[in-house]
C-alpha cells in the first residue's frame, strides 16, 4: 500500500510540475495574442497576408502596382494618370476581344464572349458591409473630433503642449516632403516595417523598452523642475 501511495504521489507531483511549467507559456501566449488583437483586430486577414509577404508574388504585384501609380501621380496629374491607365486597360481588353473573335471565326467554335464570366459576376457592394464600414468610420471621426477639441481647448495642459510640439515637428516635415512623397513613404513603410518587426521582434522590443524608459526618466526630471507640467489626477 505504501508503495502504491508513493507512486500515486509521484504521479501527482509530476502532473503539478507539468502544470506549473505550462502556466508561463499560456500567460505569454495570452499576452501576445491580446497585443496582436489590440492592433490588428479590425484588419482583414487578406491585408495582413499582403503586408507580411505570405505570398511573395501576390504582394510583389500589389506593392509594385501601388508604387507605380503613386510615382506616376507624383510626376503627372491625376487626370492624366487615370486616363493613361484606363486607356491601357481598354487596349488590352479590346485587343484580346478581337483576337478571340478572329480565333473563333477561323476555328468555327462557339465559345462566346471571352469576358462572359466577368460580365456576369456580381460586383454590387453588400449593403450590410457598407453600413458597417460607414458606422466604423463615423466612430473614428467622432473620436478624432473629440480629441482635437480637447487638445485645442487645452483641457489638459501637458497633452496640449505635446500636441503643439508634434505640430511644430510637422511643420519641418512638411517643408522637407510634399504630400505625395509622404504617401509613398507610408506605403513603403506598410509593406516593409511589419515584416521587419516580425523578423526582429525581440531585438526591437528591447530597444523600444530601453528608449521608453529613458524617455520616462527625462520626462520625470522635467516635471520635477516644472511642476505645472504634472498631470492632474481626474476626480472619480
Amino acid at each position: 500500500m505504501d508503495t502504491e501511495n508513493d507512486f500515486m504521489n509521484r504521479d501527482t507531483g509530476a502532473e503539478a510540475f507539468e502544470k506549473v511549467d505550462k502556466i508561463p507559456e499560456q500567460d505569454e501566449e495570452v499576452s501576445t495574442t491580446s497585443f496582436s488583437d489590440a492592433w490588428l483586430k479590425n484588419v482583414d486577414p487578406r491585408v495582413l497576408d499582403l503586408i507580411y509577404w505570405r505570398d511573395v508574388k501576390k504582394t510583389g504585384v500589389v506593392f509594385g502596382s501601388m508604387l507605380f501609380v503613386l510615382l506616376s501621380l507624383s510626376c503627372f496629374s491625376v487626370l492624366s494618370v487615370l486616363a493613361y491607365l484606363s486607356l491601357a486597360v481598354l487596349t488590352v481588353t479590346l485587343s484580346f476581344r478581337i483576337y478571340k473573335n478572329v480565333l473563333q471565326a477561323v476555328q468555327k467554335s462557339g465559345e462566346g464572349h471571352p469576358f462572359k464570366h466577368f460580365l456576369e459576376m456580381n460586383i454590387d457592394l453588400p449593403e450590410d458591409k457598407a453600413r458597417d464600414a460607414v458606422v466604423d468610420i463615423l466612430k473614428h471621426l467622432n473620436c478624432t473630433f473629440r480629441e482635437l477639441r480637447r487638445l485645442f481647448l487645452v483641457e489638459d495642459l501637458v497633452d496640449s503642449i505635446k500636441f503643439g510640439l508634434l505640430l511644430w515637428v510637422l511643420t519641418y516635415v512638411g517643408s522637407w516632403f510634399n504630400g505625395m512623397t509622404l504617401i509613398i513613404l507610408a506605403v513603403v513603410a506598410i509593406f516593409t516595417l511589419p515584416k521587419v518587426y516580425e523578423t526582429y521582434k525581440v531585438q526591437i522590443d528591447n530597444y523600444v523598452d530601453l528608449a521608453r524608459t529613458q524617455k520616462d526618466n527625462v520626462w520625470k526630471q522635467v516635471q520635477e523642475k516644472v511642476p505645472f507640467l504634472k498631470k492632474k489626477e481626474k476626480k472619480q
